[in-house]
């Protein structure tokens, strides 16, 4: 479709969770609220074609080491005094936060990703900003994950 002014369609558009927020929002269009993509139907089109493409038991195998590095990412952030797990760990997902205010927690995610040696998405629920690991590559190792949680913990020194 095309607008003169698009400003209500994308008003009924919008998709703007925490995790697709990014700096240059305010700087340019951002046309990814005129399109479907991020619609069900469209998401559940693109599952079928992996599911199609791959198969259940690779897609499976997938799942299960995406899940047990991500488990093993959760235990080592529970031992950690510093940080808390926000909600169980959920196939490849990890939410947690440093124990402190959410300007810090903001703060924090800012600082790992502007080091750029690793890369969380941040969110929020129920007032509390926390930051996400996700395993979403079979082939991240186990020194992947503690590489991540070394960058993590030597950031978060700054903030504590």
């Amino acid at each position: 479709m095309w607008f003169k002014d698009a400003t209500e369609a994308v008003s009924y558009f919008d998709v703007d969770p925490v995790y697709l927020k990014h700096e240059h929002q305010k700087k340019a269009a951002d046309l990814r609220h005129l399109q479907i993509a991020l619609g069900r139907r469209f998401r559940s089109l693109k599952i079928w074609f992996v599911m199609r493409a791959l198969g259940i038991e690779h897609i499976q195998k997938h799942l299960r080491i995406m899940e047990q590095r991500a488990k093993e990412f959760s235990e080592i952030i529970s031992k950690d005094d510093k940080f808390e797990i926000t909600v169980p760990q959920h196939l490849g997902l990890v939410c947690f936060r440093l124990k402190a205010s959410n300007e810090v927690n903001e703060k924090l995610t800012a600082a790992i990703n502007e080091d750029r040696r690793i890369h969380l998405v941040p969110s929020t629920a129920h007032g509390a900003f926390f930051l996400r690991l996700a395993v979403c590559n079979s082939e991240t190792t186990s020194e992947d994950i503690h590489f991540a949680y070394n960058v993590i913990k030597e950031i978060s020194q700054k903030f504590v």
